[in-house]
């Protein structure tokens, strides 16, 4: 029996760290189930659409994941990593950006993706033990060192 060829499909994707705007030291996370069933903290994030730049994905898609618009502040990096989908190898880039939101309410309601399961504030300093994924972690560290 022949294994079937790899083929590699490139991602890119774009998403951040949303600032409160009523109180600076919180951002807001978003949970998703994880292939293992479990539940995730992480950043929202989500693909760039044709036309978009990706301060422009980032934006969309931190409002469309929690109810929050925002204005893009800065980037705060870029995460490369690939994984595999049956016979496809993905490899991944996300653009992070630190926001500051300017209005909205805090709701996983308007995912078109239904994928985020809850959203909610959480301090600065909570970021590295709550989120999911080191390489999120990093990002966090560095809108922290940012903002104080």
């Amino acid at each position: 029996m022949r294994s079937q060829a790899v083929t590699t499909s490139v991602e890119v994707s774009a998403g951040g760290l949303i600032v409160s705007k009523s109180d600076p030291t919180k951002v807001a996370l978003i949970c998703h189930r994880n292939r293992g069933g479990g539940k995730d903290w992480c950043l929202p994030k989500g693909h760039v659409e044709s036309n978009e730049t990706l301060e422009e994905t980032a934006a969309r898609e931190v409002f469309e994941e929690t109810g929050l618009a925002g204005d893009v502040i800065t980037k705060l990096g870029e995460i490369n990593y690939s994984f595999r989908v049956g016979n496809t190898r993905i490899r991944k880039t996300v653009h992070h950006y630190l926001l500051k939101e300017v209005s909205g309410n805090l709701t996983a309601d308007g995912d078109p993706t239904g994928e985020v399961l809850e959203v909610r504030w959480f301090s600065l300093d909570e970021l590295v033990d709550v989120l999911a994924h080191e390489n999120e972690k990093k990002m966090a560290l560095k809108a922290l060192e940012l903002l104080r």
